[in-house]
């Protein structure tokens, strides 16, 4: 009768295995705070992670009552800025998840912004849109000037742009997509975690 060698018996191998799926499991799950390309799945494949962070913009929007704004104003939060119009199909397909967004991260530091950019027309039907989806604010920049003062700009609605605490661009997805779901939220989350 010949032996198996000890390298060779069902209780090493199960032993190794477990031990080495335990440590592939361990790595999948321990994202490190703004590891946001290990990110990119699921409803956030799409997510174009920023290789040099920039700071946002200054280009002025306004509220709903006419009040000025510059995305300056939500540091110290992450952001998440997203250009719509109301004569986007997929634009308003998305704003449902994003007010799900918001509403998840109530009383944390993150900012969801959405940004019409109709005017006329378009702007107040944007604004009755946007009221039918709490708790987005309604913003409005009319002239288009901020999607092109975004480094590189912005060519195509919905477009979403995501600050982190610092007020620096560190990702963005150009599309439609779901904000309300688990892959959204390790984005978030991530980038929350960063001190």
């Amino acid at each position: 009768m010949q032996k198996i060698p000890r390298s060779a018996r069902p209780g090493r191998a199960l032993a190794v295995t477990a031990f080495a799926a335990l440590l592939y499991g361990l790595g999948g799950c321990s994202n490190t705070p703004g590891d946001l390309k290990s990110l990119a799945k699921g409803d956030m494949a799409k997510l174009s992670v920023t290789a040099k962070p920039v700071p946002a913009p200054d280009t002025m929007f306004k509220d709903a009552a006419g009040g000025s704004h510059i995305l300056a104003e939500f540091k110290g939060k992450v952001l998440v800025v997203n250009l719509w119009a109301n004569w986007c199909a997929p634009c308003k397909e998305e704003i449902p998840s994003l007010a799900r967004l918001k509403a998840a991260y109530a009383g944390k530091d993150v900012a969801v912004v959405p940004i019409s950019l109709g005017k006329g027309d378009d702007e107040t039907a944007g604004k009755a849109f946007l009221a039918r989806n709490p708790p987005l604010t309604f913003y409005t920049e009319p002239t288009y000037s901020l999607t092109f003062a975004f480094k590189p700009a912005v060519d195509g609605m919905p477009t979403t742009v995501i600050f982190d605490k610092k007020g620096m661009e560190r990702a963005r997805l150009s599309g439609g997509a779901d904000w309300s779901g688990h892959d959204a939220r390790a984005v978030i989350d991530s980038l929350l975690a960063e001190k």
